[in-house]
This record gives C-alpha cells, sequence and structure tokens, in this order.
C-alpha cells in the first residue's frame, strides 16, 4: 500500500509547528497582543523602548550562555562577574583612571574568570554547575572587597547617554542594537559553521565528537571565556545605564539568563536548541517583566514568575519527549495459540 503523501506532508508541518522553539514565539505574540490590550501604558514608544534597555544585558549574555548550553555546560557566575565588573568600574574611576582605559582592563578582568571557570571544569574534569557555583560567591566576593558597600557615580554623560538612549529614529536603545548585531553574528556560527556543528556533537555524545577529532576542551575552554568576556562588558553596561556602580549589580540576573536560554528550547543536557527560540524566550521574559510593573508587581513576584518558567521550561520537553517514546514503543500483545 503506497504511502498517503498528503496525510505525510500535513504531520511534518504540524511536527515543525509544534517544535518549542516556534510555541515559544507564537507565546510571545500573544503576550504582546495581551499587553497591548490589557495596559494601555503597554504599547507606549516610551516604554517598549525602556522594556528593551532593560532587558540589554540578560540578552547579551542569553547569546554565550546560549552556545555553553547547547555545549553541555552551564555558568552560574556571570552575573556576579558582571557585578565584579560593576565594582571595578567605579574604583577605578573613583581613583581617577579614564573610563577608555578602565573597559578594556575590565573586560580583560573578565576573560580571566572565565579562564578560571574553564580550567576547572576542562582540565581538572570538575561539573561546570559545581564549579561556577563557587566563582558565583567567589567574585562577588571579590566585588565587595574592591568597591565595598560603597556606589560610585556621577560617570561621563556621553557614556550613560549610550547605556540609555535610543538609536536615533527608532525606539530601540543602543545596548540592544549592539545585541541584534551579535545576536546575528552569533545565530551564523551556531547554525552554519563546522564550529557550531561542533557544539551541537558535543553536547550530543561528548565521547563521539573527542573521537571525531573535536578539540573539546579547548572548545569548552573557549566558550567559558567568551562567557564571562560577555558578563563582564554587560556589567559596564548595567553600570552607565542605572548610573551607579556597586557590588551587588546584577544579583539574581543569572536565573533570568538561564531561564530565557531553556525557555527558549536549548536543552539543558546539551546537543539541541535554536538561537531564535532564546531570542524569543528573551523577549517573553522582558515583557513579562514590564506588564508585572505596569501593574505594580513586587519584585519578589517577578522572581516568582521567572522561576516558574524556568522549571516549565526544564520539565515540559522532558515530559513531550517521554510521551513520545511510549508512542513509539510497539506495545506486546499476547499471541493466541493456535488449538489441536
Amino acid at each position: 500500500m503506497a504511502p498517503d503523501v498528503t496525510t505525510g506532508a500535513l504531520g511534518g508541518s504540524l511536527q515543525r509547528f509544534l517544535r518549542w522553539d516556534v510555541l515559544v514565539g507564537v507565546l510571545l505574540v500573544l503576550v504582546f497582543a495581551g499587553g497591548l490590550t490589557g495596559s494601555p501604558q503597554f504599547g507606549n514608544i516610551d516604554n517598549l523602548s525602556f522594556a528593551l534597555g532593560d532587558l540589554g544585558e540578560i540578552a547579551l549574555i542569553a547569546l554565550a550562555m546560549t552556545l555553553l548550553v547547547v555545549a553541555a555546560e552551564v555558568d552560574l557566575s556571570v552575573a556576579s562577574v558582571l557585578g565584579l565588573s560593576s565594582a571595578l568600574v567605579g574604583n577605578l574611576w573613583d581613583a581617577g583612571w579614564a573610563i577608555e582605559t578602565i573597559i578594556p582592563l575590565v573586560v580583560v578582568v573578565g576573560a580571566l574568570c572565565g579562564l578560571v571557570n574553564g580550567l576547572l571544569v576542562t582540565r581538572l574534569g570538575l561539573p561546570s554547575l559545581a564549579v561556577t557555583i563557587g566563582t558565583m560567591a567567589l567574585y562577588r566576593g571579590l566585588a565587595y572587597v574592591v568597591l565595598g558597600d560603597r556606589a560610585v557615580a556621577g560617570f561621563p554623560q556621553q557614556f550613560t547617554d549610550l547605556a540609555v538612549n535610543d538609536v536615533p529614529g527608532t525606539f530601540i536603545p543602543y545596548p540592544v542594537m549592539l545585541f541584534v548585531v551579535l545576536a546575528a553574528v552569533t545565530g551564523v556560527v551556531l547554525h552554519a559553521t563546522g564550529f557550531g556543528r561542533s557544539l551541537f556533537a558535543i553536547g550530543a555524545q561528548v565521547e563521539a565528537a573527542h573521537f571525531a577529532g573535536i578539540r573539546v576542551k579547548r572548545i569548552k575552554l573557549i566558550l567559558f571565556v567568551v562567557a564571562s568576556v560577555v558578563a563582564a562588558f554587560a556589567g559596564v553596561i548595567y553600570t552607565f545605564r542605572y548610573g551607579s556602580a556597586r557590588a551587588d549589580n546584577g544579583s539574581g540576573l543569572e536565573m533570568a539568563v538561564i531561564a530565557a536560554v531553556l525557555l527558549g528550547g536549548v536543552d539543558f543536557d546539551g546537543g539541541k536548541g535554536t538561537l531564535g527560540g532564546v531570542i524569543a524566550g528573551v523577549l517573553l521574559i522582558g515583557l513579562l517583566r514590564n506588564l508585572l510593573m505596569l501593574n505594580d508587581v513586587s519584585t519578589e513576584i517577578q522572581s516568582i514568575v521567572t522561576g516558574l518558567l524556568l522549571v516549565i521550561s526544564v520539565i515540559t520537553p522532558r515530559l513531550v519527549a517521554a510521551v513520545r517514546q511510549r508512542r513509539r514503543t510497539p506495545t506486546l500483545t499476547t499471541q493466541p495459540t493456535p488449538e489441536g
């Protein structure tokens, strides 16, 4: 009997539509439409600009985190690197250093933080979750050593303006435009280069990737360095956007980053995911946070929502995979025995 071509095509289209990242994109559109109808301030250009700017640092760090999670690793220290970066900016500015000198130095410190993470994971074979929980506390502690409980302000206006102003003729802040450019580069690297294919191979089966000639340890080390460099630069933007350098800047931000990555469909076990889904996840979290703020919902409730999204994004794909596996497993039936 010939296969039903029409049914197969419809099944393939339905399968593509039911992909997790596509569903997140649909949910993003629904939330945006609900915001427009449910809150008169939501669709205001100034509010949309604020909402985009408010997730700028999360979006930037999520790009690097996506590469790490695809390779079956994670970095929980990114928010602490951001805080250490902010503390260094404040301390050095207060000591009379020029911003043009401070920024490269802060980026170098970020690279060193990533190097420590990467070496502990790749050379000592320690799990990245445990390593970066430890360095999360370490780097945050260093931030307090550098700046203490002080808050430093009074940064040059040309830098603070770049962190908060929109690109002329748009409602898109400069940091978000930087994210757009980096997202395009990251998308090409992840989905259209041999390096990106190597990341998926490492995440899917690290031993097979090693035997295929992929430099697994070197690639993972590079990813940890890139994640911390991006986090350090995001700390500079964060400091200028708020006009204040503090050691506790960015506290808890790592949860929003990881929630956005997993919500976007990247498998926490590695080997699966799309950057488009992550971008949709970042925007979805940003819009939800903005809607909650407009409705005077406390930051504690906002944290609860982010946590719920993180739990849902981890559990749901596994439930779906379990159901699919169960449907594919043939059911054993008892055959009747012939009489006689």
